[in-house]
């Protein structure tokens, strides 16, 4: 058609590969990956994500041919699948935390399919991921996490694919990191729960007639619904960090080189500054 100008094929394919990439990373990446979010706004913002970087990315571009181009969407879609599922790794630990609440505190027992999250929690679970994501999205976490996304067209371009050896670097840290904050953030409530069973060892002792087994789970459960709002207190901040530390993740995964020696501050610490 006359009058409608003609786009750059280079220009197009660029478009096509930045949208594959930051599709696979907003399926897996929190809060995108929530089943919440609709697949359309996903996509879209996929699209927007690619032609916002397109023009810089025309340089990057493989050859058009049917072979390269199929190798180049498979190659975005692992490098969009790798960062998102390592940011999802980061927050898990928030899940984890309630799962740990849930198991010393008695709720395990009432755990049930959420297909939202696609996974088996209980309560505690549940509640500590929603309300993170809650805080992620009001705190305008997430935007922080697109903004280390985008720092990898610039350090990690089309034709470019991850090192191997710094993404298995990266998971062996993300993994320890995920225990540790998962264990401070729950360890509080934990302390608590575990001295109640010493203290219920003991009253088993002093009074055998008592059926302490039976007693100690309205007892366990009613300590950690009494100290959960302590608890809760901690998650802003362990939010604001872990949102530091996805977009570090990110930008490390897509930067080879030896590991960082100043180090994330962990999640459980106080807020990172931005």
């Amino acid at each position: 058609m006359e009058g409608l100008p003609a786009v750059p094929l280079d220009l197009l394919v660029a478009v096509l590969l930045a949208s594959v990439r930051s599709a696979a990373f907003l399926m897996l990446a929190p809060p995108f990956a929530n089943k919440a979010v609709n697949g359309q706004v996903k996509a879209l913002l996929s699209v927007g994500l690619g032609l916002a970087v397109a023009e810089r990315l025309r340089d990057s571009v493989p050859a058009v041919e049917p072979g390269a181009l199929i190798t180049a969407v498979v190659q975005q879609a692992v490098v969009g699948a790798v960062m998102g599922a390592f940011v999802a790794l980061v927050f898990a630990a928030v899940q984890a935390a309630g799962d740990m609440l849930d198991l010393f505190g008695g709720f395990q027992m009432a755990s049930a399919y959420d297909p939202l999250m696609q996974s088996q929690t209980a309560v505690f679970g549940k509640l500590y991921t929603w309300t993170s994501t809650a805080l992620l999205v009001v705190s305008g976490g997430h935007l922080l996490i697109l903004q280390g996304f985008l720092r990898s067209y610039d350090v990690l371009p089309l034709d470019a694919g991850l090192d191997t050896g710094t993404v298995a670097r990266v998971f062996t840290e993300g993994v320890a990191q995920l225990v540790i904050s998962a264990v401070q953030i729950a360890a509080p409530l934990i302390a608590v729960l575990f001295l109640t069973d010493i203290g219920l060892g003991l009253l088993s002792r002093v009074a055998p007639a008592l059926n302490v087994f039976a007693m100690s789970f309205p007892v366990k459960i009613l300590i950690t619904l009494t100290l959960a709002g302590f608890a809760f207190s901690m998650l802003p901040g362990v939010v604001d960090d872990m949102a530091g530390t996805a977009r570090e993740t990110v930008v490390r995964l897509v930067t080879p080189g030896p590991p960082d020696t100043g180090g994330a501050a962990a999640p459980a610490g106080g807020g990172e500054g931005r």
